[in-house]
């Protein structure tokens, strides 16, 4: 299993879930993050303390998704929400060794 943690604008959060669910991921956790990088940017919320932040709104989606399943999910993201511009996002890609079901304590990718 791998963990893929995927930021995005948030204007592409539905073109996310819509290829996750094509490829029969439906579970999925969407946070809004403030992220900098590359991209350039001034938010008016920190003109007033003088600070010169390249923060910009972003969505950080985390899913888990089976070994064979991961690069052509990957390839979809790229293709569908490139703009080919800075800022279009960046997918981590971890190993997941185990999972909990805290409900039932079961453990193993059964429960996924």
């Amino acid at each position: 299993m791998k963990k893929l943690e995927i930021f995005i604008k948030p204007d592409k959060l539905e073109t996310l879930r819509e290829i996750l669910c094509k490829h029969e991921y439906a579970g999925m956790t969407a946070t809004a993050v403030m992220g900098c990088g590359h991209q350039k940017t001034q938010l008016p919320e920190f003109d007033e303390i003088s600070l010169d932040l390249n923060l910009m709104p972003k969505i950080q989606v985390m899913t888990v998704v089976w070994d064979e399943d991961v690069e052509e999910i990957i390839t979809d993201i790229c293709e569908q929400l490139s703009t080919g511009s800075v800022g279009d996002g960046k997918i981590f890609i971890s190993d997941i060794t185990d999972v909990v079901r805290i409900r039932t304590g079961e453990r193993g990718e059964d429960i996924l």
